[in-house]
């Protein structure tokens, strides 16, 4: 429940009634924070996120709450062989966000899938390292004789590890293209990739979706069976409507991970009438 009131430049607020199952407060044990959302752990890397990506709060309807995995870049996370010296920085955000309140942890980057495993058994909240947690549930959507086709930034990178970390049988009815791959977005170039990155880092938004459209709408072309596609990039997402619309099959992204994640952290009340 709630009441709408104008805003500046015509807009509208919507200010939500409080919870009025709520009578009275206690402290949870070791949290400093209340009303919090989703905790998001951040890679430690200078680059801007369009509205939609993971990195950009405000196209969020829930409360996010950032924290840096200190000494965890692209570089480190992606392209390095030996992924040891990520883990003590990821696990020591993990527990900072679940100190601060947050009901869930998630992360920024499809490629922390590789430690979804070890988050999980570090805090006692909900953990959604990667946005590739959804592919079993695709799978299960669309049946065994179509595939999921899983959009990473770059193919070679996502290895076998990634995806049996979120619970993917390796050789089932997936397929995997790379975004990034042959130079195809460049404008993504721009933002992720250490040796083509503009200073500072930037991106243009039109050039941004028809290169990465592009690419979507070729990798769904050259697999005639893909009933649905997952977008395993956090900066994707912005995009992903596009994409719907020329291929119109369904989208999994980060995007529609959070979602997922706040409405099992914090489950929704329901009013109406009958």
């Amino acid at each position: 429940m709630g009441v709408m009131a104008g805003g500046e430049g015509g807009s509208v607020v919507f200010y939500r009634n409080r919870d009025m199952g709520i009578k009275t407060i206690k402290a949870r044990k070791d949290q400093v924070c209340y009303g919090m959302g989703l905790g998001i752990i951040l890679l430690d890397d200078v680059y801007p996120g369009f509205p939609g990506d993971v990195r950009n709060a405000s196209a969020y309807p829930f409360p996010i709450q950032y924290e840096i995995a200190e000494g965890v870049d692209i570089w480190a996370l992606v392209e390095e062989e030996d992924k040891s010296p990520c883990l003590g920085p990821i696990q020591r955000a993990a527990r900072k966000l679940e100190r601060m309140g947050c009901r869930a942890i998630a992360a920024e980057c499809g490629y922390f899938a590789y430690f979804q495993k070890e988050i999980a058994g570090t805090v006692d909240v909900p953990v959604f390292m990667s946005s590739l947690l959804q592919v079993p549930l695709a799978q299960q959507l669309i049946g065994p004789d179509k595939a999921v086709g899983i959009l990473a930034a770059r193919k070679d990178k996502l290895m076998d590890a990634h995806l049996q970390a979120v619970g993917i049988q390796l050789g089932s009815n997936y397929v995997i293209g790379g975004a990034q791959d042959e130079g195809r977005c460049p404008e993504f170039d721009h933002l992720w990739y250490e040796p083509k990155r503009t200073n500072p880092p930037g991106a243009q938004y039109d050039k941004a979706e028809e290169e990465f459209t592009s690419v979507a709408v070729d990798f769904f072309r050259s697999h005639p069976n893909m009933g649905a596609m997952m977008l395993e990039c956090t900066g994707m997402q912005p995009f992903a409507r596009a994409v719907q619309r020329e291929i119109e099959i369904p989208i999994f992204s980060w995007g529609t991970l959070l979602d997922y994640a706040y409405s099992v952290a914090v489950h929704r009340d329901y009013y109406g009438h009958v």
